[in-house]
């Protein structure tokens, strides 16, 4: 048997090791999406999502209007919540909410709903380095968080958590 040294590749994912824990994180997996979906060149934003408007002709994740041209499959949409979701759900829930926000319109997106994607992957774009840090320090405790949405959906007057 060889002994191949620490990992520091795995299933897609780096790993860093540090004297007191481990960096986990995806720059290269970032890097390859943010070429894919042109958008390596662009300038990096400092928040994955723009703030949700209180006023509902002002939303920008408000359900598609009457007036709003239907995006075609020409549009890699599923193509880029696929990848944000693999982000996401591996070592940057920085941008989960995002990403669940901007998946519900998979079937119906427009114009507006693209220019968030591009909004979370101009975010990607500054936040490559971002990841998953694990202490050596052991302190035998569980916590647990959670969070509930009233009237998370103002379009339709329903809490989605």
């Amino acid at each position: 048997m060889k002994d191949l040294r620490k990992t520091k590749f795995c299933l897609g994912l780096q790993l860093e090791y540090r004297n007191d824990g481990i960096l986990v994180h995806q720059m290269a997996y970032t890097e390859k999406a943010l070429k894919r979906f042109n958008m390596a060149d662009y300038h990096p934003l400092t928040s994955p999502m723009v703030v949700r408007s209180l006023g509902l002709d002002t939303d920008p994740f408000r359900p598609k209007m009457d007036d709003e041209d239907v995006l075609g499959p020409e549009m890699p949409y599923l193509s880029a919540i696929g990848a944000l979701m693999y982000l996401a759900t591996h070592t940057r829930p920085d941008i989960a909410f995002a990403v669940n926000l901007l998946s519900r319109f998979s079937s119906c997106l427009t114009q507006r709903h693209w220019n968030e994607i591009k909004h979370v992957l101009r975010y990607l774009q500054g936040t490559k380095d971002l990841g998953l840090y694990y202490t050596n320090h052991n302190k035998n405790g569980l916590v647990g968080f959670a969070d509930a949405g009233y009237l998370s959906d103002p379009h339709h007057a329903r809490s989605q958590t």
